[in-house]
């Protein structure tokens, strides 16, 4: 059973709503141990003074901001709480704005919000009006110590939340100005016409079951096998993708939509004529080996043969 892990209330105008907050996401990441590799037992992280080993308890240690390498302006616990941000339960909602205003770069943690009880009313009221306008709530909270900005949606009847970056935050694009392609590369009007063609062809409605986190599930499988007694299976080696050349973008787009219209055949005839295209790639050590092999036994069978 889900268990909430915030409640307060959602506040805008006079109204005011109790909600209580529950996480949207169910991490699925593989938790993994240190350990020394030759006895198995488990490494232990200490916190210790640089320069010694000496152990310093938790009471001792405050925080502190680093001005330049090796100077450190600290700050007292007193000072950290002095200023903390206002411990309130309402999310102070501030503005309603469109959704497609707000760049998903801003989005961070998603979260439920469920009416809290003999709030159910207000609830759904606020949630329906939320929907039929089509709206976005922009508020502000303070949660786990730390003030977030945050969007409220509302689909289907359910209130979510979504911690947002603020502005400062999130790097603009001038910062990149120096390694973006902005004016530096010159695009034909039939290239951008046969890559929208591609994005077309490939297009379809978004199912997010559809897409499996794979690096995990190989990773699991490798430990049910080991723990199973079985033999590892080592990877085969892989070629890393090559770069397009300017001069065969065309080539190249025009292979692509040939293999999805395709179907198999023409994602087979894709895969040939780019394997034409690209540079030869670069022996593996392991390939070396074996041509090297090869090359001695040659010489010593026609050495053999000469006698």
């Amino acid at each position: 059973m889900a268990r909430a892990i915030w409640s307060g209330t959602i506040s805008f105008g006079l109204l005011n709503v109790p909600i209580k907050l529950y996480s949207a996401v169910a991490r699925r990441g593989i938790s993994l141990r240190e350990i020394r590799e030759s006895d198995g037992a488990r490494i232990k992280h200490r916190r210790v003074a640089e320069g010694t080993d000496e152990e310093v308890p938790y009471g001792e240690i405050v925080k502190a901001f680093e001005i330049t390498p090796d100077q450190y302006v600290p700050l007292s616990k007193d000072e950290m709480a002095a200023f903390a941000p206002e411990k309130t339960r309402a999310i102070e909602v501030q503005d309603f704005v469109d959704l497609d205003q707000i760049d998903p770069i801003y989005f961070d943690s998603p979260y439920y919000l469920a009416p809290a009880e003999g709030a159910e009313k207000a609830y759904s009221l606020l949630a329906k009006a939320m929907q039929e306008s089509g709206k976005v709530a922009i508020a502000r909270f303070v949660f786990r110590n730390k003030e977030h900005l945050a969007a409220l949606r509302a689909s289907d009847g359910v209130l979510t939340l979504t911690t947002m970056r603020f502005a400062d935050e999130v790097v603009p694009p001038s910062d990149l100005e120096d390694v973006l392609p902005e004016g530096k590369a010159k695009v034909a009007a039939r290239e951008v016409e046969m890559a929208e063609q591609l994005i077309d062809s490939l297009t379809t409605e978004f199912d997010p079951g559809a897409y499996r986190d794979e690096y995990r599930e190989q990773l699991l499988a490798l430990i049910e096998r080991k723990a199973e007694g079985k033999d590892v299976l080592t990877a085969p080696e892989t070629e890393e993708p090559q770069p397009t050349k300017a001069p065969d973008l065309m080539a190249a787009l025009e292979e692509s939509i040939a293999a999805v219209k395709g179907g198999d055949k023409g994602k087979a005839k894709a895969k040939k004529a780019k394997a034409k295209a690209k540079p030869a790639a670069k022996p593996t050590a392991k390939k070396k080996r074996k041509a090297a092999a090869k090359k001695s036994s040659g010489s010593r069978a026609k050495a053999k043969a000469s006698k």
